[in-house]
């Protein structure tokens, strides 16, 4: 007759495994019946080997435990199928063990601890005790499910397996033949071995881990410091052997205090408070060392970056950048002149300058949009990043999408071999300066509202999204609001590009400037020593000048081109500026005949430029205070004589009067 005993376990699980355990061992020579107490249990087990599966469970079920019973309580022991899972984890880590029974959990522990699994800090907890703080790594004998869900990373080890002592006594009580002990023997160190070959094998990997990550460290071109909490050391690259002339051998698992002598360099790495880098000297380099914690590994890293060098690179790449016109030829001290006016912009673009927000930059052609962009980037943080300029209405609509967004080898006949990148990636970490953005179409236009709202591009033909890192300073001598409003742009794009604005003065409004700008252009022309007339510059002066300062150049540039000698006068001006110069008669007859008429002129030209509508009501309120006081019916007369002559626009309802460009050619 075959020999059994029965296996008595408090869970299910438990239960199981345990069975297929011992069945695996002694099956051939032992019938296991096994029962789980959370389960059904038999009524009496009489004349019988019993064993528990842990002394918790003598409670449970002694009162189906017959006298003539004999009792074995089985040593529980780690399942070594899962215990690699543990070694794995960084020395000090703090663990939450759960088991069903706090007992469970201590004994675990303990187990734990005495086979030499001890690097970590274990905490037992099962369900209704309190939970430690700060804990987010759980391991469970099999009971993951009682792990509290708050735990973000849950181990399982498997269910605890009875240990070869237990084994060996049931072996011993049912006098089973030596080869069973032999089998039971060889099981266990098999196990031990493959414990072996797996730790083994992690211990290389680990190695070459290690080998490769210390050559990735030592060919990095910083200097590389990393310590704990107490400042020993761990890292020492190369490269900081070269600044410091101190081996890596010689610092590593010292304390810093050790390594280093300089007490304002001690002092920033073991008590440094802010995160930003400091200079030092280290054997007489400059370098500059960043340090940031890594509280996850409770370590600092430091890294030390030579200065000079670094000053070199950046030397070679502003040269690189150069060579490809990647930088902004302009600084706020190219801007010229001393007006109020002028003034007042400059200070508001150097406090556009020192923010990472998009500008929008209006004003009338020639007016100098690109020398603020240029400005607003050298003055900025990006100043040594690229700066790249782009003219939105110099190109067909394919031609300027394959500008600003690339594409790839084959989107298109003729694309080059490769592909290409467009302005968005060149620009990557820079400024991009787009000008004219308002005659861009509308599809451009949204394509250039997904790149200002997801911050990546998508090259034509491509179907990647590549993250770009760049300041949109946009320019136009439109009025985008009317064009939103006749549909002509998107007023979402409006509103991304126009988060911060810049509104340049005409050379009307700063006419005060035009005799230093006349003599700059002169300085700047194949003539630097000519002069000219003062008659001639306070007749310029007086001109209208509707191309700005771009047209007050060339008219400079011609008439030191084709001035006699060195010395320049109005016989020099060019002949399409003939008209300019009649218009000033006019204007003083106007002066003493019509006083009145020159005084709504003026007026009307004030509301227009602060964008306040010209109305008949607001004109006579205006004229109150002055010696031709005018009501609205007088002005209603005049107004109709004016527009009659040319001068001046009425409109019904809120856009009111409208300076014309020949009014505006009489006063200024």
């Amino acid at each position: 007759m075959k020999k059994e005993f029965v296996l008595l376990a408090g869970t299910k699980e438990t239960c199981k495994a345990l069975a297929e355990q011992l069945r695996s061992m002694l099956g051939p020579f032992v019938r296991i019946k096994a029962y789980a107490s959370e389960e059904t249990l038999p009524s009496l087990i009489e004349h019988s080997l019993v064993v528990y599966s842990s002394y918790l469970i003598h409670e449970e079920v002694k009162h189906i435990i017959a006298p003539t019973c004999t009792v074995i309580v089985a040593h529980r022991t780690i399942n070594t199928q899962y215990v690699d899972s543990l070694l794995e984890l960084p020395k000090g880590t703090n663990v939450l063990l759960v088991n069903d029974f706090p007992e469970s959990a201590k004994d675990s522990i303990d187990t734990l601890n005495r086979l030499g699994i001890n690097h970590l800090h274990y905490s037992p907890y099962s369900p209704g005790t309190e939970l430690p703080s700060d804990i987010d790594i759980a391991v469970s004998p099999g009971e993951v499910e009682l792990i509290p869900s708050s735990i973000p990373t849950k181990l399982n080890l498997g269910v605890r397996l009875i240990d070869i002592h237990t084994i060996m006594d049931i072996v011993h009580y049912f006098k089973l033949p030596e080869e069973v002990s032999i089998n039971i023997t060889d099981n266990y160190t098999g196990r031990i071995i493959d414990l072996s070959k797996k730790l083994s094998v992690l211990k290389q990997e680990a190695v070459k881990l290690n080998h490769y990550l210390k050559r990735i460290v030592d060919g990095v071109n910083d200097g590389i410091l990393a310590y704990d909490a107490f400042g020993t050391i761990s890292v020492f690259n190369e490269t900081l052997k070269k600044m410091t002339g101190i081996s890596p051998d010689y610092a590593l698992n010292k304390n810093v205090n050790q390594v280093f002598k300089n007490i304002e360099l001690l002092q920033f790495l073991l008590k440094g408070k802010s995160d930003e880098p400091e200079a030092f000297t280290v054997r007489q380099t400059n370098v500059m060392v960043h340090r940031f914690s890594i509280k996850s590994e409770n370590t600092t890293l430091a890294t030390f970056k030579d200065m000079d060098e670094t000053i070199e690179m950046e030397k070679r790449m502003k040269q690189e950048w150069q060579r490809k016109g990647y930088v902004s030829k302009y600084t706020f001290q190219s801007v010229l002149g001393e007006s109020p006016i002028l003034k007042e912009t400059v200070r508001v673009a150097k406090k556009l300058a020192s923010t990472e927000l998009p500008i929008l930059i209006q004003g009338e052609s020639g007016t100098g949009k690109e020398l603020f962009a240029g400005a607003i980037h050298t003055e900025s943080t990006r100043r040594n990043a690229p700066f790249l300029g782009l003219n939105c209405n110099a190109l067909s609509e394919e031609l300027l999408e394959s500008e600003l967004f690339g594409y790839e080898e084959g989107a298109f006949t003729g694309a080059r071999k490769g592909g290409k990148k467009g302005v968005f990636e060149q620009a990557d970490g820079g400024t991009l300066f787009l000008d004219e953005i308002g005659d861009i179409s509308m599809k451009l236009q949204a394509r250039l509202l997904r790149v200002l709202e997801e911050s990546e591009i998508r090259r034509i033909g491509g179907n990647q999204n590549i993250p770009v890192n760049v300041r949109i300073v946009a320019a136009t001598n439109r009025n985008l609001k009317e064009m939103i409003a006749d549909g002509r742009f998107r007023e979402d794009l409006f509103h991304r590009l126009k988060v911060l604005s810049l509104s340049l003065p005409s050379l009307r409004q700063r006419k005060e400037d035009i005799p230093s700008l006349i003599q700059a252009f002169i300085h700047q022309s194949h003539k630097p020593t000519a002069t000219i007339d003062q008659g001639t510059i306070e007749r310029m002066t007086r001109m209208e000048w509707k191309g700005n300062i771009r047209e007050l150049r060339n008219t400079v540039q011609y008439m030191v081109t084709v001035s006699d000698g060195s010395i320049i006068t109005s016989v020099d001006l060019p002949p399409d500026l003939d008209e300019q110069v009649q218009s000033l008669p006019l204007l003083l007859e106007y002066s003493k005949n019509k006083p009145e008429h020159l005084l709504l002129l003026k007026r009307i030209a004030e509301l227009n430029d602060k964008g306040i509508p010209a109305s008949r009501k607001k004109l006579s309120a205006m004229t109150l205070e002055t010696s031709t006081p005018l009501t609205e019916q007088q002005v209603r007369l005049r107004l109709k004589e004016l527009e009659k002559q040319g001068y001046v626009l009425i409109h019904k309802g809120r856009t009111g009067t409208l300076l014309t460009e020949k009014g505006a050619g009489l006063l200024y």
